[in-house]
């Protein structure tokens, strides 16, 4: 697959509509709160949770709002790993929209958090618990709404299908669940496209500034670099010895950066967000643009690490093991090297590119795990017209701007597979305050609500 011209993106991008509604409830918010606590209090965390409790919960919701026994399914990968696939039946006029979210999350431990991160609680305008946000608000949504659409008597044209799996937030786990679907039940799950995490809004002050949807990832792919050594006393230190030698090949792998470049879903990107900078920045977007990536032209992007991380592959070291005793000098160091490699960049190229950084031959790079290269989902007009119609009625002004994800989510399987990929949920929160990944994870009650109603919204267009 290969992305459309960004101008089909860019269309409408700023389109106002009518004010915002008043509330965004719905007459289903007693049940979607029950599902939400239900969901979110189930430990799923890889130590000590179970995805296939989970799984089978949001079963039972579904089962009891009638959605017949052949069309809901738990399917295990192995103990304690469960995935839910539920069919809401169409007219099969179109070919069916897939509808993903995960439900393992990751670690957390309560002694650091400020409250029990497996009991949700409502403080100050705010839901708080571990995956609040990543990735159970999205699966209690669709959980909640595919009720309300059964409820409803709703017969779209396409399928309604809705994945929740499991080990998202494992980067190489064999029960990796949207990559197990497709390897051993595609049939449950294929579908035209797909909605997805990874395009969450963005608030500043409080107000909406961005909707965003998530048209590509960048592809992860670590590499250990070693050093082997004899060793020998360290009252007799040569300065040659294996932890120096892995010392200065970090740092030249430190000094050096990738190539910079754009592609249609950065471009244009970049291109929206620069209408509110300087002219230091427009000035190096359109030279980038033009192929011009010299260091000094594009500084102004470089300099800016969540920019500049959308414009090149990333390389950096994350973690480090050396030496047996502290008398001794180490016969084996090494580090491990994390990258984050643009959609369309070679693996191989990558490869090549970290030996000739470390140019020495008593530094082996080598790769490590499986690379899933994945490209970018094209700017499709009917998910577009749609995500900006929809966002401009509820959130009026505030622009739709296509988005290439640092880290992953289940779409890499998806975009691998030949099904398009689109990361958007319409639940906006502010940059570095959500605690997703961290400490104290919360969501705004309104944005929760708000989302529920943008989904809400898009499927039954979509679906239409």
């Amino acid at each position: 697959m290969r992305p459309g011209p960004a101008a089909i993106a860019l269309a409408a991008i700023f389109a106002a509509g009518s004010a915002a509604p008043q509330s965004t409830r719905g007459p289903d918010e007693p049940l979607f709160r029950s599902i939400y606590k239900e969901l979110v209090e189930i430990n799923t965390t890889e130590s000590g949770g179970d995805t296939a409790i989970a799984a089978n919960a949001m079963a039972k919701r579904l089962l009891d709002a009638g959605l017949p026994a052949d069309d809901v399914k738990v399917l295990s990968s192995g103990p304690r790993k469960g995935n839910l696939v539920a069919r809401l039946r169409g007219t099969g006029a179109k070919k069916p929209v897939l509808l993903v979210a995960h439900m393992d999350v990751v670690e957390a431990k309560r002694e650091d958090w400020d409250f029990d991160p497996f009991t949700l609680q409502e403080v100050d305008g705010y839901f708080r618990a571990r995956g609040s946000i990543d990735d159970k608000a999205m699966a209690s949504i669709f959980v909640a709404n595919l009720i309300r659409y059964k409820s409803e008597g709703w017969r779209p044209d396409r399928d309604i299908i809705l994945a929740l799996t499991s080990d998202e937030e494992l980067s190489d786990s064999a029960h990796d669940g949207m990559r197990w679907l497709l390897e051993n039940h595609r049939a449950l799950i294929d579908a035209e496209f797909a909605i997805n995490e990874g395009g969450a809004g963005t608030l500043r002050d409080g107000k909406p500034v961005s909707a965003n949807i998530q048209l590509a990832e960048k592809v992860y792919r670590s590499f250990r670099f070693e050093v082997k050594d004899p060793g020998g006393h360290s009252a007799q230190p040569r300065r040659d010895n294996a932890i120096t030698k892995l010392a200065e090949g970090l740092v030249r792998l430190a000094n050096f950066e990738f190539p910079a470049r754009l592609n249609p879903v950065t471009g244009a990107w970049l291109k929206i967000i620069t209408r509110l900078e300087g002219p230091e920045v427009k000035a190096a977007v359109e030279a980038l643009g033009a192929g011009d990536n010299r260091p000094g032209t594009i500084r102004a992007l470089a300099t800016r690490p969540a920019w500049n991380l959308a414009i090149r592959t990333t390389c950096v070291a994350t973690m480090l093991d050396a030496g047996h005793a502290e008398n001794a000098m180490a016969q084996t160091a090494r580090a491990t090297v994390n990258c984050r490699l643009l959609p369309d960049e070679s693996p191989d190229y990558v490869l090549a590119t970290l030996k000739q950084v470390v140019a020495d031959g008593k530094i082996n790079v080598i790769p490590l795990g499986t690379v899933v290269d994945s490209p970018a989902s094209p700017m499709s007009p009917l998910v577009m017209q749609a995500v900006e119609e929809i966002s401009a009625d509820m959130w009026p002004g505030v622009p739709v701007i296509p988005t290439q994800s640092g880290g992953y989510t289940d779409s890499r399987w998806l975009r691998k597979s030949g099904v398009p990929s689109y990361g958007v949920s319409g639940l906006f929160s502010e940059e570095g305050k959500s605690g997703v990944h961290g400490l104290n994870e919360q969501v705004g009650v309104k944005e929760l609500f708000d989302s529920k109603e943008f989904l809400y919204r898009l499927v039954k267009r979509l679906g239409s």
